[in-house]
């Protein structure tokens, strides 16, 4: 059985404050977008195989198989439930540490996969709760749709927004950040507007005034060839831009179709319909 985890740009992102236990409560809108990765999970009948064997292709994922998400909710759900050995194939095409969300999304969709190609019967609610074990913004997709993220991104409500009418360019310059650096380099403060109840229901056309990603404040100064990609996509017609997560994708949102490939030749450059 084969799915394809997709990707999700963060609309606005304020740092709201430093928790005791070290995270940090935030507020945003999740969007999902079209760009995808591919998950295919066979069951493995080999004699005296292991439990979950975990291959990859396309780009080069770091770290050991069972360091990956999937490894992590394969054994989680078989906790629970009876799971037969399996082989996992991945196909990696969303770029990694790109704050696109690309590894809980991997995971998440992971976890529909078992649930449907073995019948297991796991509810709506256990598969949140099993997600956010993985990672904060893990639970967002295993709705996958447009939400509003409190917490450490962890809580999710769903929201009528609706950009369906314009395309997307997301450009990621080959630069990973990490995001406990990103958060290291933060001052958190409460906005002064709200974001789920003010700001997102403005005209778009207005978002780039008023909405705004906190991470741009530390990393722009650290990797200056980002605020330069931002200021491109406005130049290029642009109605909003931003940094999506804590980088170090920058997407614009466009009312028409794009072609901004050649401009971006050295990054890795989707484009398309939201």
């Amino acid at each position: 059985m084969i799915s394809f985890p997709n990707a999700k740009i963060n609309i606005g992102l304020n740092i709201i404050e430093k928790r005791i236990d070290g995270y940090h409560n935030i507020e945003s809108a999740f969007y999902p977008v079209a760009l995808f990765d591919a998950l295919e999970v066979i069951e493995n009948t080999d004699a005296g195989a292991a439990r979950i064997i975990f291959t990859f292709s396309g780009i080069e994922i770091p770290g050991n198989a069972d360091d990956n998400l999937c490894y992590y909710a394969y054994h989680l759900i078989a906790a629970d439930y009876s799971l037969p050995n399996v082989r996992v194939h991945l196909y990696k095409h969303i770029p990694i540490g790109a704050g696109l969300g690309g590894g809980s999304a991997d995971a998440a969709f992971f976890i529909h996969l078992l649930n449907d190609k073995f019948e297991l019967g796991i509810s709506w609610g256990e598969m949140h709760h099993y997600a956010r074990q993985l990672g904060s913004d893990c639970s967002f997709f295993i709705s996958n749709k447009p939400a509003f993220a409190e917490g450490t991104g962890d809580q999710y409500e769903s929201m009528k927004l609706d950009l369906s009418s314009y395309y997307a360019v997301l450009i990621y310059p080959n630069i990973h950040i990490n995001t406990a650096k990103a958060y290291s380099g933060v001052v958190p403060k409460m906005p002064i507007r709200s974001l789920e109840n003010d700001l997102l229901n403005l005209p778009i056309e207005q978002w780039k005034e008023f909405i705004h990603n906190d991470f741009e404040d530390s990393i722009f100064p650290q990797f200056p060839e980002l605020k330069k990609i931002k200021e491109k996509l406005y130049s290029s017609g642009a109605v909003y831009a931003a940094m999506s997560g804590s980088g170090s994708t920058v997407y614009g949102l466009f009312k028409n179709k794009t072609d901004l490939k050649k401009q971006f030749k050295d990054c890795f450059v989707w484009e398309g319909m939201l």
